[in-house]
């Protein structure tokens, strides 16, 4: 669903004055990804300081969950939280002790009883934080494997024992397209509502992890970016799509493209009627027109013209329309607004850009040369009019109020 939306975008948005068709389609791949991981805004993480907060961390061996653990201990500890950090991994030798020392490290609670079934750990550990006014706990569960039925089965009674407000699976950055089956199984036994990336550091980008949000629907909150403890940051789905996609500079060039969509149609035609004619408000003006059908119909569909045009002709005006589109859309911003800067190497650059001819350039700036002229007459000759408003029902009344 993703790709195809992508591909849809891609083939049906034109890019707007100043801008690419590559540029859109980065914009349009950077808006998808980004909505996917639940847009532009950082998760909230404020959890209640009023009553105990339960988060189970669940995840396949070698994920890094106890690491990440400890990290959310000192994220939490770090804003106010009274936290404790629970060991119900019985399995992993060391697992009891790397966590205990990694609590004292933090300097957060810690409750663990090595040997001792898991879910009966967890629950007194719940019990016994309750007692010292923790108000965040986390649990560490033992690591698992999609094939592994007992473990999966344990995770399942862990959950509905303990009742956590929040089921967060630590994820590896690094484990690539074997993410989302994975994902899938350990979010069939017990849904969850959060995602942990783990490793997000050195080389890593992360990719399987956008397989895993779209496979179970959860989103991730948080990244680790490092070994320490307090190398923890909060999930920022810009920031993350950019390091996916290989450019740091995304984010900045989606702006960019935003900015120059706000320049609408309507603006477009007020600027005409105020005398301001640009290469703006005349890519504008034929977007419009193109967005209208093919200009053979919209020449029959005018009252009182209804001219038959050609379909040689129509065909050569088609054709000489998306050139100058795609001319325009091959120029920058300034280009657009002071065309007279358009030297000869500036068409060449141009006409490289837009697959078309320095001759196609120089033609279309001399037609719009042509019609700059008309415009500005038609906009002296009628001033007076536009300013008292006559033409406001079509929204280009301008001046005067």
């Amino acid at each position: 669903d993703l790709s195809r939306r992508i591909e849809k975008r891609a083939l049906e948005e034109e890019p707007p004055p100043g801008a690419t068709r590559r540029e859109l389609t980065l914009k349009i791949i950077y808006d998808e990804l980004t909505s996917l991981l639940g847009g532009e805004k950082t998760p909230k993480v404020d959890y209640p300081r009023n009553k105990m907060t339960k988060i189970m961390l669940v995840g396949i061996q070698g994920s890094g969950k106890t690491t990440s653990a400890a990290k959310l201990a000192w994220f939490f500890k770090k804003r106010g939280y009274r936290v404790g950090l629970i060991c119900a991994d019985n399995y992993r030798p060391g697992a009891y002790d790397q966590l205990k020392q990694l609590a004292e490290m933090v300097g957060v609670n810690f409750f663990g009883i090595p040997g001792e079934d898991p879910v009966k750990v967890a629950s007194k550990g719940v019990e016994e934080f309750k007692r010292k006014g923790v108000n965040l706990v986390i649990i560490d569960t033992a690591g698992r494997h999609k094939s592994e039925a007992s473990l999966i089965e344990e995770m399942k009674t862990l959950a509905k024992t303990i009742n956590p407000d929040e089921i967060m699976m630590v994820i590896d950055a690094t484990l690539g397209q074997q993410a989302p089956a994975q994902a899938s199984a350990l979010h069939e036994a017990t849904p969850r509502g959060a995602i942990f990336l783990s490793k997000l550091d050195g080389s890593a980008r992360g990719g399987g992890a956008l397989s895993a949000v779209a496979a179970t629907g959860a989103l991730i909150k948080f990244v680790g970016t490092g070994e320490k403890v307090e190398e923890i940051e909060l999930f920022s789905p810009p920031r993350f799509v950019s390091r996916l996609l290989g450019m740091g500079d995304l984010q900045s060039l989606v702006e960019r493209l935003r900015e120059l969509e706000k320049m609408d149609e309507r603006a477009a035609i007020e600027a005409i009627a105020s005398g301001k004619f640009t290469l703006r408000e005349l890519y504008a003006q034929i977007q419009a027109m193109r967005k209208m059908g093919p200009l053979a119909k919209i020449l029959q569909a005018i009252p009182g013209f209804g001219y038959q045009l050609p379909i040689e002709a129509a065909d050569e005006a088609e054709e000489k329309l998306d050139k100058w589109l795609a001319i325009m859309q091959s120029m920058t911003a300034e280009e657009l607004e002071r065309p007279e800067i358009i030297d000869g190497s500036r068409a060449k650059r141009i006409a490289r850009g837009s697959g078309t001819t320095p001759r196609d350039v120089r033609e279309l700036i001399k037609q719009y040369q042509t019609m700059k002229k008309l415009v500005k007459q038609f906009a002296k000759k009628h001033r007076r009019m536009l300013g008292k408003g006559i033409f406001k029902g079509m929204g280009i009344g301008i001046g005067g109020g």
